[in-house]
């Protein structure tokens, strides 16, 4: 009796049943019928596989249960059956007689167990030592009645894989049938499906074959469909269709399309219209269209043409013919037809106009590159010639070439600014010559009528030739034909004429040639006008600069100065510079630059440098003037700020500012600088350096400190001051032009300031200067000794007197006697008041150069005031008196107090008052002689 249990394994995909479909698809597109059908016969191909592969496998795992089940029980019968296993399993240790014996029925039967067990399900042997005395896994009730089990049962793991599929169970009797034991052998899952393994690659095979053939056959199947409509889908070819409609019916030249009989097949509306075919024109033979003789030879020849031109009523028809199938061999011809009855004439205008847009674009971009009056009027000339005019002249109003405001009164004198042409071969005026019109001249009426006049034949034009009757005759005998003269306006201003002229050989101007120049001097008209405008605002930019700079050189003994100012070609900026004379033989240099141009610059300059004037004169420490100069830039700043809109100018960005304060007596030189280039120093041998002056922040930052540099000058040194315009611009870097500089002053310590600054600006100045250029230079001089005299004051009233004696023995080692009593007058007045309200030391220095100097010096910072006393006042008048007889006096800071000079210019040894006082006038002004 045979017992069955469990499920039958179920079967695995294989993946690769789907790549030769994935190939495929890649080579047609499944958007057409073709790859539809391939698709359709790749899913049926792989519905096959899937079913026999279905098949085989189950097959396969029935005849594998029942020929497993036919060895199981065999193996286990035949061990069963086995004499001593009955023997064995009633032995005292039935494992070690029966593990031996059951490994090697196992091996040779080919089961992959044999198992003996007690009754009661115990396993005496197994393939593993470790499972013996276990429970046996399996069905054993049927085996203890003496029948046989046939089951799927799983159990411990065996040697050839994990669990078992398919056991036999077969009892073990003894010799009086009595069951002692059983007796188990099976076959495994794995070992069940290497039976019906063999047969699933020849199914897979068989579905690959399939494969393969449906995508080949598709495939050429596809190709000849593509052929067959020029690789086009159905839906491309309705719309080729339509296209092909809408093109042949809407283009605005005709086709005729005929066959090998010279049948028409095919006439688009366009091609009815020109040949004025009739309606069932369709299908019938060329030659009974009723068509002209030189068209129906043309249609009915086997020969192609290309832009023959043929008479089809009052049309000029230009007809092409080709082959329509030229490479298969099949008759028929295509024919194009298109009226060029009115293309001359199009044409021509075409080009005409082409020309002239051409011109226009010409001279939009070569008039006006310069903002130079003349040079524009010259660039409008030449972009007319040849391609408009033989000969063209511009008469400009002499104020525009002035850059004034032109006005009618200017009108008849006009000069002549730019000539273009033949001007050798015709007797025009010259270039600069100034020329007064007629009122019957056209160019005198175009300005007065504001648009342009034509003169076509230039012998019956009067005007023109009363202007100059012997002028106008030979310019007549040397061939001018016609004129055209238009007015140069902008902004509704005349500014001059344009004259264009032709010659015999050209063609006589036209009234569109009139418009044609009007609109060409329109555009010229506003360059001119705008370098006008540029010329007027340089000019006067460069007049208030050149006002606003220093007009000569101060007198003065430390320094002997030259100078040079190139104002930039595109507008004036806001370089200066300046030499002060300082009191004690001392003398300031300033070098600036403004940021910004044009008048606002030179304007925000005239002001930094009233200011340096003025600080200078209150003798502020170099720092000083600097930190003023500083807070006036951010005032300006803050008023430009404010100021109303639309106004004329721009906010003060900045300047830059090197002040310094050079002392001949001593030869020590002061130097600071603001966000400015450092000055080049040249020493007597020759040598260039710079002299370290440290660099502080541009003007107009505001509450930065400003550094100052103390150097002591050797006599014959030269200081170059300069703008960065002079080393730098857009193609060259500070550093390159700082080395140029070098160079070219390098072994200059024997020349004069006015050599060193020709040399340095014929080498340093650019061919084109976008940046003005200021350049300072000064040689040192040093006071001679012998005209220095100095000593110090006791601080005691009663020692007055012995200095004015030192000062008298002083002025007649000098020779200026006669200058005696008014120096020790001043000199008595000035020590007094040192010695009453000051501190000590006090000191006297008196020097002569140019004037007479006296300084006293003391430790008191209190500056001294002059007022005018009461007649009840004991003292105040000392001040007043060395004001009338001074020329100027002052004081000034040192760091260890004050110096009070006074200046009283020489004339021949004797010194000239500042005023002539009635001596009456000063005696009234104080009671007693002490003061």
């Amino acid at each position: 009796m045979e017992v069955f249990s469990g499920h039958s394994p179920g079967s695995a995909e294989h993946g690769s049943a789907g790549r030769p479909q994935a190939r495929r698809t890649s080579l047609l597109d499944l958007r057409s019928v073709a790859g539809q059908v391939l698709l359709l016969q790749i899913v049926v191909v792989v519905l096959l596989v899937l079913t026999a592969v279905a098949t085989v496998m189950l097959q396969a795992a029935r005849d594998a249960l029942r020929e497993g089940r036919r060895e199981s029980v065999i193996a286990a019968q035949s061990f069963a059956s086995a004499p001593g296993v009955a023997r064995a399993l009633r032995s005292r240790d039935p494992t070690a007689v029966l593990q031996p014996r059951t490994e090697v029925a196992r091996k040779r039967s080919g089961v992959d167990f044999v198992v003996a067990m007690n009754t009661e399900g115990i396993r005496y042997t197994y393939p593993y030592p470790s499972e013996i005395g276990k429970k046996f896994v399996g069905t054993i009730g049927p085996a203890l009645r003496g029948q046989t089990v046939v089951e799927q049962a799983g159990g411990p793991p065996l040697p050839t894989g994990r669990g078992t599929a398919v056991q036999a169970v077969v009892p073990v009797t003894d010799a009086r049938g009595k069951v002692v034991g059983l007796v188990s052998a099976g076959i495994t899952v794995r070992n069940v499906a290497a039976l019906w393994m063999p047969e699933l690659p020849i199914a897979l095979g068989a579905g690959a074959v399939a494969l393969v053939l449906a995508v080949t056959g598709t495939t050429l199947v596809s190709r000849r469909l593509l052929r067959q409509t020029r690789g086009l889908a159905p839906g491309e070819l309705a719309e080729l269709y339509e296209h092909h409609e809408a093109v042949l019916h809407a283009v605005r030249e005709g086709v005729l399309i005929t066959d090998a009989e010279d049948r028409l097949l095919l006439a688009n509306e366009e091609a009815t219209r020109l040949l004025g075919l009739s309606d069932d024109a369709r299908g019938r033979p060329v030659w009974e269209l009723d068509l002209p003789e030189p068209v129906q030879r043309l249609l009915a020849s086997p020969e192609a043409v290309t832009d023959a031109v043929h008479l089809a009523g009052d049309r000029l028809l230009a007809v092409n013919k080709r082959p329509t199938y030229p490479r298969s061999g099949r008759r028929g011809s295509v024919v194009t037809l298109r009226d060029t009855t009115e293309l001359a004439a199009i044409t021509g205008r075409a080009e005409v106009s082409r020309q002239r847009l051409n011109l226009l674009y010409d001279a939009g971009v070569r008039v006006g590159t310069t903002l130079d009056v003349g040079r524009t009027a010259q660039e409008l000339a030449d972009v007319a010639v040849p391609r408009f005019a033989d000969l063209v002249t511009v008469d400009l109003l002499d104020a525009v070439l002035r850059g004034w405001e032109p006005t009618a009164e200017g009108w008849r004198h006009l000069r002549r600014a730019a000539i273009a042409g033949e001007q050798r071969k015709v007797p025009v005026y010259p270039l600069g010559e100034v020329i007064t019109f007629s009122p019957l001249a056209p160019q005198m009426r175009t300005l007065q009528e504001g648009q342009g006049m034509l003169e076509a034949d230039l012998r019956q034009a009067h005007g023109w030739r009363d202007q100059d009757p012997e002028r106008a005759r030979l310019s007549l005998e040397c061939g001018l034909r016609s004129l055209v003269t238009v007015p140069l306006r902008a902004r509704g201003v005349p500014l001059g004429v344009a004259n264009f002229y032709r010659r015999r050989e050209s063609k006589p101007f036209e009234p569109d040639d009139l418009h044609f120049a009007e609109e060409l001097a329109a555009r010229a008209a506003v360059a001119i006008d705008n370098a006008r405008r540029f010329t007027r605002e340089h000019a006067m930019a460069v007049t208030l600069q050149r006002s606003l700079l220093p007009r000569g050189q101060p007198e003065q003994d430390a320094l002997e100065v030259a100078w040079r100012y190139l104002p930039a070609e595109g507008g004036v900026g806001g370089d200066w510079f300046d030499v002060i004379p300082l009191p004690g033989a001392r003398v300031a240099l300033v070098m600036g630059d403004v940021v910004g141009r044009g008048l606002h610059a030179a304007a925000t300059m005239g002001r930094l440098r009233t200011a340096v004037h003025n600080f200078a004169t209150l003798d502020l420490p170099v720092d000083e003037v600097l930190g003023n100069l500083d807070d006036l830039v951010v005032r300006m700043d803050n008023e430009e700020s404010k100021a109303v809109e639309g106004l004329e100018g721009e906010g003060v960005t900045g300047a830059t500012c090197l002040y310094a304060v050079y002392d001949s007596v001593t030869g020590a030189c002061t130097m600071a600088r603001a966000g400015h280039p450092e000055p080049v120093l040249v020493h007597p041998d020759g040598t260039v350096a710079c002299p370290g002056v440290p660099a502080s922040a541009p003007l107009g930052l505001g509450g930065y400190p400003f550094e100052t540099a103390e150097l002591s000058l050797p006599e014959g040194s030269q200081l170059l001051l300069y703008t960065d315009g002079l080393v730098e611009d857009r193609g060259q870097d500070i550093d390159v032009g700082m080395e140029r500089l070098r160079r070219a002053l390098d072994g200059s310590g024997d020349r004069t300031p006015e050599e060193t600054c020709r040399t340095v600006i014929d080498t340093l100045k650019p061919a084109h200067s976008s940046d003005d250029i200021a350049l300072l230079a000064a040689r040192t001089r040093r006071f001679p000794p012998s005209r220095v005299a100095e000593w110090d004051v006791p601080a005691d009233p009663a020692l007055v007197p012995s200095a004015r004696a030192r000062c008298r023995e002083t002025l007649l080692e000098w020779g200026l006697e006669e200058a005696g009593f008014t120096t020790e007058l001043i000199l008595s007045e000035l020590v007094t008041n040192a010695i009453r309200y000051g501190s000590p030391p006090v000191t006297v220095r008196l020097l002569h150069g140019r004037c007479l100097s006296c300084e006293v010096s003391d430790g008191s910072s209190t500056s001294p005031r002059l007022r005018r006393a009461a007649t009840t006042d004991e003292g105040g008048r000392g001040l007043f008196l060395v004001a009338q007889f001074a020329q100027r006096w002052g004081t000034r800071y040192t760091s260890r107090g004050k110096v009070i000079w006074t200046e009283q210019q020489l004339h021949d040894g004797a010194t000239t008052a500042a005023g002539h006082a009635p001596v009456d006038f000063l005696l009234e002004q104080f009671d007693d002689l002490e003061l």
